[in-house]
């Protein structure tokens, strides 16, 4: 993973020994305990939002990178909060941007641009449709890890 820097929309990416995905969203703490009692009461609303803003997809591409029908976002905005297994995938989505940012050197705009194009790695997949399931997620971070370490194959 890179050091601590500003990229150019100035998100900070995620320093070392940093669990991913939860600055994203404003967790505050990373601990491991605190973060799986909080994605199992439910996430405020406001915490997708952060996610959207820190991104800056529309709406739309932030329903499909987290798995939840723009209706069903449009409910949880009036009930002011997510399910848990909804804010799972919001973690998991916040994870996978963060990462993107690390391998793209802090560079916000660029991470966002490579996570919406296809990419040969998944076999021509888009990235945030391809990581709106967690077996499709995993082999999403499994393949930044590789391009981070140099391995294009």
């Amino acid at each position: 993973m890179s050091d601590t820097k500003i990229g150019t929309t100035g998100v900070q990416s995620t320093p070392k020994g940093r669990r991913p995905g939860v600055r994203t969203l404003g967790l505050g703490s990373d601990d491991a305990v605190r973060v799986v009692r909080l994605v199992k009461a439910g996430f405020p609303y406001s915490r997708l939002a952060k996610l959207q803003k820190a991104t800056g997809m529309p709406w739309e591409k932030i329903a499909r990178f987290v798995a939840i029908s723009p209706r069903t976002l449009t409910r949880r905005q009036t009930e002011g909060r997510l399910r848990a297994d909804e804010s799972d995938r919001v973690l998991r989505a916040s994870r996978i941007f963060e990462m993107t940012v690390d391998l793209f050197e802090g560079e916000t705009a660029a991470a966002t641009q490579w996570l919406q194009m296809p990419q040969p790695g998944l076999g021509g997949e888009v990235p945030i449709e391809f990581a709106s399931t967690d077996v499709g997620a995993r082999e999403l971070e499994n393949l930044i890890v590789r391009l981070e370490h140099g391995v294009f194959v």
